[in-house]
């Protein structure tokens, strides 16, 4: 376990038994310092499991969104691609650094909850992209983040969920805590449909789920 992933273990563990379960996400970027080595996830390059999904050519539309966008890498590549991204994040301090390593980008960055959404983006977006930011959350949280999420997928929109995997049975012990398939079933729930579930399981590697889903 390297230093920067068990202070992240600490930081969310405290704010949960504080009754606080997104306030640790400030203080891990407000305490970095401008290191990206001191967030675990930052690895200022996008998402490998978002670049292989995006050279498909399976996205439509022209507006997408970014939930918790961190440092903005992944925002910064749908904006390559020509669309007119939006990235959002809870930590001002990694908003303000977005900025800072992205000066002249065409990305618009907000601070935003995500259990606080501006009305204007509601039913907004063309693409909305959920990658490792509902895994950050403990269980009871994360079903009441689902259809909030959904909520900004437009009419014949697009979601792709990125996240750790598990069987039910498997405990939860730190964050990253893994969604269960029956867990991503909200997103049926609130209104979208499962059009492709991937589930990359191989021997020695981290367990992860990739689903696109849309709304009709």
């Amino acid at each position: 376990m390297t230093d920067a992933y068990s202070r992240t273990v600490q930081l969310s563990t405290e704010a949960i038994q504080n009754g606080d379960p997104l306030g640790w996400f400030e203080t891990l970027y407000a305490t970095a310092n401008g290191d990206p080595a001191a967030v675990p996830w930052a690895r200022l390059t996008p998402n490998a499991m978002v670049l292989d999904w995006l050279e498909r050519g399976l996205i439509r539309g022209k507006s997408a969104v970014v939930i918790g966008c961190g440092l903005g890498d992944d925002a910064e590549e749908l904006a390559k691609r020509g669309l007119d991204v939006t990235g959002f994040d809870i930590s001002e301090s990694a908003i303000a650094w977005c900025h800072q390593r992205f000066p002249n980008s065409s990305v618009t960055y907000e601070v935003a909850d995500l259990f606080a959404i501006p009305d204007a983006w509601k039913g907004a977006f063309d693409f909305v992209l959920e990658s490792y930011t509902i895994q950050a959350m403990p269980p009871e949280l994360r079903a009441k983040a689902i259809p909030k999420i959904a909520q900004l997928v437009t009419r014949s929109g697009q979601l792709l969920v990125i996240c750790r995997g598990r069987e039910p049975e498997q405990a939860l012990t730190d964050v990253p805590f893994p969604l269960t398939k029956a867990e991503l079933a909200g997103f049926e729930q609130a209104g979208l449909s499962q059009v492709e579930f991937e589930d990359f399981a191989e021997p020695g590697t981290v367990r992860r789920f990739r689903v696109l889903y849309e709304r009709g």
